[in-house]
């Protein structure tokens, strides 16, 4: 299924953590990595979510980590109206990234033709980012169950990491220690796909996780002092090394 306007959750654009999202990606990237993006996109559950666009109207406190960035989602959002994916796609501010921007669902069958297709679009990509709704697996709801689609499942991350690309991923937090959480799904993640280590941005909500290979360590490092020095005031970075982390595997502390 191909990315419409109408039937997919794009209440979320624009909102202050697609403003985070797009500028850490354009801190990693730089114009050293190529980029590639795998909406997840899933279809419009009619929840009155997505409001969070009162940054927008403090430029003063909110612009200086990116202004381009900053000026084209005030456009795009206050001015034009618009809340759309396709617009961050078609403005040229993620360089030449390629997207992968079908419509997943909660069918199984589906799900592996999606992830399919989705290899298939970023392949020789250096960074792909996962954007899911909800972020990695739960040991609660399993692929194919209603709700699967909300999550990114731990055999599709090993098969981009085996891919050879570096992955970052959108992580909505639980209600838990959020510190605690983050070390143990570090231990959990780097020990299923064979990671050396796990960098977590997290804002009060939600963490972009990322998990560098070894031949974008350094270019990664740059774009993470990049992203350390615009937006220090709007995420912390840890940084978790696997051989100081325990985990029986992906998900199992979900």
């Amino acid at each position: 299924m191909l990315l419409g306007a109408d039937d997919v959750k794009n209440q979320y654009f624009g909102d202050i953590n697609d403003y985070r999202k797009y500028g850490l990606l354009r801190a990693l990237c730089g114009d050293e990595l190529s980029l590639a993006v795998c909406w997840m996109l899933t279809a419009d559950d009619g929840k009155n979510d997505g409001k969070r666009r009162g940054y927008l109207d403090e430029p003063n406190r909110y612009r200086p980590p990116d202004p381009t960035l900053f000026d084209f989602l005030h456009k795009t959002v206050r001015r034009d109206g618009v809340r759309d994916v396709r617009r961050i796609e078609s403005s040229g501010l993620l360089g030449d990234a390629v997207f992968h921007s079908e419509l997943l669902t909660d069918n199984r069958d589906q799900r592996r033709e999606y992830f399919q297709s989705a290899m298939q679009c970023v392949s020789g990509r250096d960074l792909l980012f996962f954007d899911p709704d909800n972020g990695l697996e739960v040991k609660s709801i399993p692929a194919g169950k209603r709700g699967s689609c909300k999550y990114l499942y731990c055999a599709e991350l090993a098969a981009a990491w085996r891919a050879g690309h570096s992955v970052l991923v959108y992580q909505h937090f639980p209600r838990v220690n959020r510190r605690r959480y983050l070390r143990e799904l570090a231990a959990e993640t780097t020990a299923a796909i064979g990671a050396r280590r796990m960098v977590a941005a997290s804002t009060s909500h939600v963490a972009f996780l990322l998990l560098p290979q070894s031949a974008h360590e350094r270019m990664l490092e740059r774009g993470l002092s990049r992203a350390e020095a615009r937006w220090s005031a709007e995420f912390q970075m840890d940084d978790y090394v696997a051989p100081m982390l325990t985990s029986t595997g992906c998900g199992e502390g979900s």
